[in-house]
């Protein structure tokens, strides 16, 4: 018995000693935590329960065209110019919308842009019914995408109107959850849908009635007044948002980290690659490839939720992203369906942290003024780790192959964190994030919006 509590106290000891070398350790255990108090806002679960219906329909949509486009071109360039295509209006227009989002109600600016996707989606599936060129896909893809960009910053402008500040990491997490849940929920219904279809079409007219849909949803929202001043758009006031990031070396470092792990990281453009050559899973089984990020991001949420805020998020997210690109160097040499299935649920769970954190991080040090504009960039950083991460992963699979592709970038992310470790000290000394946004809106002056 001694000799069991001893190994018992030993191990105890040894994950003490990682979770404060990580900084994995909690703030505390305060009995007041409420890990349901953002959901007590009636504004913020309609904004919750309408972005997962639109990230539901998104999946479905994505799900769809990835096979229908692979069916066509046989190219993995062909799937990866999907991302290039998405990512440019968000580029060209991001810091557009931000000024934007700055100036007019944010409900609006969303139900415009979900009503836009809508009848994108429509002009899609009527080019898969008619055999239109691809080329036509990626016309009406570009339009939806502008409509995104333009509402990208008003999103993110509008949580902290519906949510006190208090709730405000609680409100992060939960809509984290909600999105990782959707995006379980989409890929697995696209995958079922392929499988029981001749054709595609159906399934993007589903995503076009759940774009309708949740632009009523989003309409319902009665957000908390802001004091705006109405300026003209100009060089200057399109700037104050990069300015802003740049001032602050922990905003910056922490949506850079993330910028380039995925930038080089991210292999899902290429499931449908692997889930057809390389593992042999098939159409049902993209969906499950497609869903396993996202079941292990919902898991990891859902803990953070219901735990204390982190006491050294920096350290945590540099460990995170390290996580993020071990994982992808595993899935890409793996045959085994299972195992790949674990590896892309680490990749999901380890950028679920790494999302949370810089999202906090972001809207708590940003002044109410500038949150569009702040956001525009921050959607800039977001898109081109995502879109044009998707991308590079198809042009660099067409050179190297889809493996090549991907362990090559999994091993690129883990150069980014020991770079950024290096080059962004700062990134580690990052406190708990409601003290740090407390003690910098004692600090900071009145921030320019001009």
């Amino acid at each position: 018995m001694a000799l069991v509590g001893g190994s018992r106290l030993a191990v105890r000891s040894w994950v003490v000693r990682f979770q404060k070398g990580f900084g994995l350790e909690m703030v505390g255990t305060d009995p007041r935590h409420d890990p349901y108090e953002a959901l007590r806002s009636p504004g913020f679960r309609r904004l919750l329960s309408g972005s997962m219906l639109a990230t539901i329909a998104a999946e479905i949509q994505t799900v769809a065209l990835g096979w229908e486009i692979l069916r066509r071109t046989n190219s993995p360039f062909a799937l990866g110019l999907v991302g290039l295509v998405q990512v440019a209006p968000v580029i060209l227009l991001s810091l557009p919308a931000g000024h934007i989002a700055d100036q007019f109600p944010p409900q609006r600016i969303l139900m415009a842009a979900q009503l836009t996707t809508a009848l994108m989606s429509l002009a899609i599936a009527g080019c898969c019914a008619i055999g239109s060129p691809v080329s036509w896909i990626y016309v009406f893809l570009a339009i939806s995408a502008c409509a995104t960009a333009m509402a990208l910053p008003s999103r993110s402008s509008l949580l902290p109107r519906v949510v006190p500040m208090q709730a405000f990491a609680n409100a992060v997490s939960w809509r984290t959850s909600g999105w990782q849940l959707a995006a379980i929920a989409g890929p697995g219904l696209g995958g079922i849908g392929l499988a029981l279809v001749t054709t595609v079409v159906p399934l993007i007219l589903i995503s076009s009635s759940l774009f309708i849909v949740v632009a009523f949803i989003l309409g319902g929202i009665r957000p908390r007044e802001v004091e705006t001043r109405r300026e003209p758009m100009s060089i200057q006031s399109l700037l104050a948002g990069a300015r802003f990031v740049r001032s602050d070396s922990r905003i910056l470092g922490a949506i850079t980290l993330d910028l380039f792990a995925v930038l080089l990281g991210g292999a899902t453009a290429l499931l449908p690659l692997f889930a057809r050559d390389i593992l042999d899973v098939g159409r049902m089984g993209l969906g499950w490839l497609r869903a396993a990020p996202p079941l292990g991001a919902t898991i990891m949420a859902l803990v953070m939720v219901h735990r204390p805020p982190l006491k050294r998020p920096g350290r945590v997210l540099l460990f995170c992203v390290a996580g993020f690109g071990a994982a992808t160097i595993v899935f890409g040499l793996s045959r085994n369906p299972i195992l790949s299935f674990a590896m892309l649920m680490l990749t999901g769970a380890f950028d679920n942290i790494s999302v949370v954190i810089r999202g906090t991080l972001v809207q708590l040090l940003t002044p109410d003024a500038m949150r569009g504009r702040v956001a525009a960039v921050n959607s800039v950083f977001v898109s081109l780790s995502n879109e044009f991460g998707a991308f590079e992963s198809g042009l660099t699979a067409s050179l190297w192959g889809p493996v090549g592709s991907v362990v090559a970038g999994g091993f690129g992310c883990l150069g980014v964190v020991l770079g950024a470790t290096i080059f962004a000290p700062s990134l580690r000394d990052i406190g708990p994030l409601v003290s740090e946004a407390e003690r910098q809106k004692d600090l900071r002056p009145a921030a320019k919006t001009g």
